[in-house]
């Protein structure tokens, strides 16, 4: 809460209204004011109050109705209720239920004012109470969760997010495919201050457009074939936490739009409804895409993209990141080690020096691929050269491209050769090309389709 507290006063009488607006304003409060219930409603999502001074008696939304939108959208901002003899017993019973207090009319000033600032200091010591909690609960988990990572660049990333976590901005993390995306996502949340609430997760390019909309927003019953019953969407399941939205790229254009409104209003209407969700969750979204280069090529919008991308976090390869592979290989060994029940293994030189000159297109997932084939195929305590994936013995340089290549060739004609070239390399296995690439089989084969030209790569399954 500001040094100066927000005070939102609700009554249908103007006269009222303008009374307590001067007093109250005078006494250091930030003073909003709303005639009648309705326009309290409306008022009360648009400003947030720190605190809420209502009557109870108002025609259409009274101030009983108020009382519980607040406590929907925030149960830690007080209400005070004005009330006469006439509603003194409901007055008491919302206090029962939940309210800060009431004051009987006719009241005096320095009664109001006295209450006011109680609500006021109550507020205060339970925003600081909950903070120094978060604080506490971040130092607990911090040495737990903390990617592993030693080199310059990762470093990096790791201050940046360890600066926005506190935050509630919205964050857009870049970087290949198989780079840990999500492991960043998941540090930023427990670093937060919605760490007790819950992570969820969602990749955009696994699922198509209609049952995508459902997952993201939820629908109603008989909203479309096999909607026999309402369904909850993830951005109210991630209430008072953090949604991960993954392959965001991906997306159709369609839902783009009503991502963009999720964003904007802050609330969600579910697929076949007509009535807004609230949402209060935290949005993280990551991209192995040029989403700059699909704006000018009309396949992201550009609205929607800066809502995203407040805070941008680059997730470097890791080919520019090899401090970084021999961590990698003990904590995976290890795990493997620790799934099996048995000793760790570990690399002889050979092997080593072969995992630390191989670029790994695949990046981090790619390498925990291979240590886990390599792990099956060693009986033993030490894994050998032999053992690793054909394309990191041979140590050579696959192109990329045809031996006549395109002149200045477009990202799409790259990442087709470089779709390509994997598949290949994984002797047409379309499921172990997905899992090199990164992507969903769903993804990949979309995007083989989707060429027009030339024979298809790769024949397998």
């Amino acid at each position: 809460m500001s040094a100066q507290p927000s005070l939102l006063i609700v009554d249908d009488e103007q006269g009222i209204l303008d009374t307590l607006r001067i007093l109250l304003k005078n006494e250091g409060f930030d003073v909003v004011t709303a005639q009648g219930g309705k326009a309290g409603l409306e008022q009360l999502k648009a400003s947030a109050p720190d605190i809420v001074l209502t009557d109870i008696r108002m025609p259409g939304v009274s101030g009983i109705d108020l009382l519980a939108a607040v406590r929907e959208q925030d149960p830690e901002t007080p209400v005070i209720l004005m009330t006469a003899q006439a509603t003194l017993q409901t007055a008491i019973q919302a206090v029962n239920e939940g309210a800060f207090h009431y004051v009987q009319k006719p009241f005096s000033n320095d009664e109001i004012v006295a209450l006011c600032r109680r609500a006021a200091e109550v507020r205060t010591l339970k925003a600081e109470n909950k903070q120094l909690k978060q604080e506490i609960r971040r130092r607990e988990r911090s040495g737990l969760v903390t990617p592993l990572g030693k080199s310059r660049p990762f470093q990096e990333v790791l201050r940046l997010a360890e600066q926005v976590a506190p935050t509630e901005s919205t964050v857009l993390i870049q970087g290949e495919s198989g780079t840990g995306k999500e492991v960043i996502a998941r540090y930023i949340h427990e670093l937060s201050t919605r760490c007790d609430g819950p992570f969820l997760s969602l990749n955009c390019g696994a699922l198509p457009e209609s049952l995508l909309e459902s997952e993201l927003f939820g629908h109603v019953k008989g909203s479309f074939t096999g909607a026999v019953r309402d369904k909850q969407g993830l951005f109210a399941a991630a209430r008072d936490g953090t949604f991960f939205l993954d392959e965001i790229g991906e997306m159709s254009p369609a839902t783009q739009v009503k991502l963009l409104r999720v964003l904007q209003e802050r609330e969600a209407i579910p697929v076949g409804g007509t009535e807004a969700i609230p949402v209060d969750v935290r949005v993280v979204a990551a991209t192995n895409r040029d989403l700059e280069d699909d704006i000018k090529r009309g396949r992201f919008r550009t609205d929607l993209y800066y809502r995203l991308n407040v805070i941008a976090i680059h997730l470097p390869p890791l080919r520019d990141r090899r401090d970084d592979i021999e961590i990698f290989v003990t904590a995976f060994l290890e795990r493997i080690a620790q799934e099996h029940g048995e000793a760790p293994q570990r690399l002889d030189a050979d092997a080593l020096e072969a995992i630390m000159a191989y670029d790994w297109p695949g990046n981090v997932r790619e390498l925990e691929n291979a240590l886990e084939r390599a792990g099956v195929l060693t009986k033993g305590a030490t894994i050998s050269l032999a053992a690793m994936p054909a394309k990191i013995t041979e140590h050579r340089a696959e192109p990329l491209v045809a031996d006549q290549p395109h002149i200045n060739p477009t990202l799409d004609v790259i990442e087709r050769a470089y779709i390509t070239w994997v598949l290949q390399s994984e002797g047409g296995n379309k499921t172990r090309a997905a899992e090199v690439l990164g992507i969903d089989p769903s993804t990949l084969y979309r995007k083989l389709s989707r060429y027009d030209s030339g024979e298809k790569p790769g024949t397998g399954a």
